[in-house]
């Protein structure tokens, strides 16, 4: 029965998703090793350039293809729910986007760096990726309720916990006992390591023009998802 919903597209996404994962956490690996030989801004760029056209290609085969296989439930046409997806969604990218990250560096244009941040964002998670991407999965997967929605966002879920993991442990790696420090104070749930006591949010770390950023592709993201969704069924993938 459970091989009679997965539909062709449901495995090819599986390989998509690993292939991306093995890319992704794989590169940023072996990154040390890589800067030393290639320097690091040539290593960012080789990062990227691996990186980026997977996940578009991700993006384009997620919706082309989510509402295939089984539909589990159908909540669009109930009240609210529309909004609560919006809402969520605009949530996670402000997780998904912190302004702790040096888009210059992302960008080779300074030299990119390993950091150890623990302000703004990261003193609600150090991992405000993860945590991103786990409010886009249950918005998304709520909205559209199908198997291959859910086997994707599962998918996506399990490559970020294992980021958690992966990530402590290149900072331990990098920065011995002041990654320890750092994570004695900080926490991988959202607000935990606040309500623990362990660290105070100062709000005014949030007023800086990246967040206003990010606020403005959120909008931006808004405006345009009809016509993402129109353009990418234009592709026969």
């Amino acid at each position: 029965m459970l091989f009679e919903v997965l539909t062709p597209s449901h495995w090819v996404m599986l390989a998509l998703l690993l292939g991306f994962a093995i890319a992704h956490s794989g590169l940023a690996a072996l990154r040390p090793w890589g800067e030393k030989r290639i320097g690091p801004r040539l290593y960012r760029i080789l990062f990227a350039l691996v990186s980026l056209p997977l996940a578009v290609v991700l993006i384009i085969y997620f919706f082309n293809h989510r509402y295939d296989g089984v539909q589990l439930w159908q909540v669009q046409g109930v009240s609210g729910v529309q909004t609560l997806v919006w809402v969520l969604s605009a949530i996670s990218f402000l997780f998904l986007y912190p302004a702790t990250f040096n888009l210059l560096e992302i960008a080779a244009i300074e030299k990119p760096q390993v950091h150890l941040y623990e302000t703004g964002i990261i003193r609600i998670t150090r991992h405000p990726q993860m945590v991103g991407q786990v409010i886009w999965c249950i918005a998304h997967t709520l909205w559209i309720g199908t198997s291959f929605t859910l086997l994707t966002s599962v998918g996506l879920v399990l490559h970020h916990l294992f980021a958690v993991w992966h990530g402590d442990r290149r900072l331990l790696a990098r920065y011995g006992e002041a990654f320890v420090a750092a994570k004695s104070r900080t926490s991988v749930i959202p607000f935990l390591a606040l309500l623990q006591g362990r660290q105070t949010l100062n709000l005014q770390e949030f007023l800086r023009p990246s967040y206003a950023g990010v606020v403005g592709f959120i909008l931006l993201l808004w405006w345009a998802h009809p016509l993402l969704i129109g353009s990418t069924a234009k592709l026969n993938w």
